[in-house]
């Protein structure tokens, strides 16, 4: 019984392993910078609304589902789906750049962009008009690509 666990816990013939950051890397960590300015802008955009419509800390939304109320929710409904997605984005960016920095800097770019549009598209007031901003988020599936790409290889499965 213990060799079937030994023989499967062949972990240690991997070895160390050693990542050798290439320059390009760089653009990477760029990227990461931008994406810190896109929640910056957002929070910005956000804090802005709140102080136009008098809505006070700590309430995240208006109570209020019409004018500058809908509007207010509208701003940090896309702020706050942004951050959803973020940790996920910067684990897959900072991952997947490893193996595939410029693939991975340019995906991450697009998702910028696309979360500028999206929101704002939401700051209309109007979520259904938010669909283009949507489609930032076929940069996860270069990122996922990318952090697959370098499991793979530390893995040594191909």
């Amino acid at each position: 019984m213990a060799a079937r666990y030994s023989t499967f816990a062949s972990f240690a013939d991997l070895g160390p392993v050693i990542i050798k950051v290439k320059p390009a890397y760089g653009y990477v960590i760029l990227t990461g910078v931008a994406s810190g300015c896109l929640l910056t802008w957002q929070m910005t955009q956000v804090g802005k609304m709140r102080k136009k419509c008098g809505i006070n800390y700590p309430t995240m939304y208006s109570p209020d589902t019409t004018g500058d109320g809908r509007l207010f929710n509208c701003y940090q409904r896309a702020h706050q789906n942004t951050l959803e997605g973020y940790p996920l984005f910067l684990m897959l960016l900072f991952t997947g750049g490893f193996e595939h920095p410029i693939p991975s800097a340019l995906a991450g770019v697009l998702w910028i962009i696309g979360r500028v549009v999206y929101s704002l598209e939401y700051y209309t007031g109007d979520p259904k008009k938010r669909s283009l901003g949507v489609l930032g988020n076929l940069a996860f599936l270069t990122l996922t690509g990318s952090s697959v790409a370098l499991a793979v290889r530390l893995l040594k499965w191909v």
